[in-house]
């Protein structure tokens, strides 16, 4: 089982204004929450460990990991609101983000209500996004990875939301301490840019890859993917779509990588530690092909384990 922590939300999509004001639609969301997602449409067992609310937003994020076969077993319901992420997408389908987030929900996981024992069916742990870097859950996270580093892969997705996080410097020190616990990166050129302001993406994944992880993966949309591991670095070109928004492309990515290495039984230390070039090939060219599916679609709706495979077939 792969156990997902982080935030969990409502994506408000704004459409166009009108003489009565702007029209809107409101769908689940938050990156962990969509990798969870993503992992259980997927069909490979997954499980959620965040606080949801008990409003009426709260319910429906239960309700949508349910419908996907995601385990609520690790899921704390409390009173706080949940938050509202404004989603306005630009002429090219880029989502520009608010977000409306006052003493809510999905930062309210505390270290004292991390369950003591994780069962040994947990054989890997998948954080990220603005869950690293707001409080109380930036430190249960990290006191979560600490623990579990060595007997679980673990996965990364900075994932930066400047707005949410604020301190970027305090978000990469953080960010780069938890390095030290992780298998896997998986982060977008946004990211990159973002933390260290450069544009070598290359130098980058390798200096990550010298901080602990085995596997980092950075996404550079149209421009594929690149990825380091041991000595080795792989670039691959994306598929080829007409494309209706990004929205939960990058979770979604995270989320196939997982599901292929799970269901090919790789998703251990020691076994993500010695991946050949062939089977990160094979994982990136699924986990990219699950990623456009969503990137065809209107926000983050992943695709199962058959509509990949036809996708893929279709491009053979």
């Amino acid at each position: 089982m792969i156990l997902v922590s982080g935030e969990a939300l409502i994506d408000l999509f704004i459409g166009a204004p009108g003489t009565a004001g702007f029209t809107a639609e409101a769908i689940a969301g938050g990156s962990p929450f969509n990798v969870a997602i993503g992992i259980g449409r997927l069909g490979r067992p997954a499980a959620f460990l965040s606080t949801l609310s008990d409003d009426v937003f709260g319910s429906f994020l239960a309700e949508k990991l349910a419908e996907s076969g995601v385990s609520s077993t690790y899921i704390q319901h409390l009173p706080n609101v949940t938050t509202l992420s404004v989603v306005a997408t630009s002429p090219d389908g880029q989502p520009k983000y608010s977000f409306y987030a006052p003493n809510s929900a999905d930062r309210a996981l505390t270290e004292e209500a991390l369950p003591a024992n994780l069962p040994e069916e947990v054989n890997a742990i998948a954080a990220g996004s603005y869950a690293l870097g707001v409080e109380p859950i930036a430190s249960a996270i990290e006191t979560l990875l600490r623990r579990e580093s060595g007997s679980r892969v673990i996965s990364l997705d900075p994932n930066v939301r400047p707005r949410v996080v604020g301190d970027l410097n305090a978000y990469r020190e953080r960010f780069e301490r938890l390095l030290a616990y992780a298998d896997i990166v998986k982060a977008s050129d946004e990211d990159i840019e973002l933390l260290y302001g450069t544009h070598d993406f290359a130098s980058a994944a390798r200096t990550w890859l010298r901080h602990g992880p085995k596997l980092v993966i950075i996404t550079r949309g149209e421009k594929g993917l690149l990825a380091a591991f041991g000595d080795k670095v792989l670039e691959r070109p994306a598929p080829k779509i007409d494309v209706v928004d990004t929205v939960g492309a990058g979770d979604t990515f995270h989320a196939g990588l997982l599901a292929w290495l799970d269901a090919n039984s790789v998703l251990i230390p020691e076994r993500v530690a010695g991946l050949s070039e062939t089977q990160v090939t094979a994982a990136l060219a699924f986990a990219a092909a699950a990623a456009a599916i969503v990137c065809t679609r209107r926000g983050a709706n992943p695709p199962s384990w058959d509509e990949v495979e036809r996708f893929m077939n279709e491009r053979t």
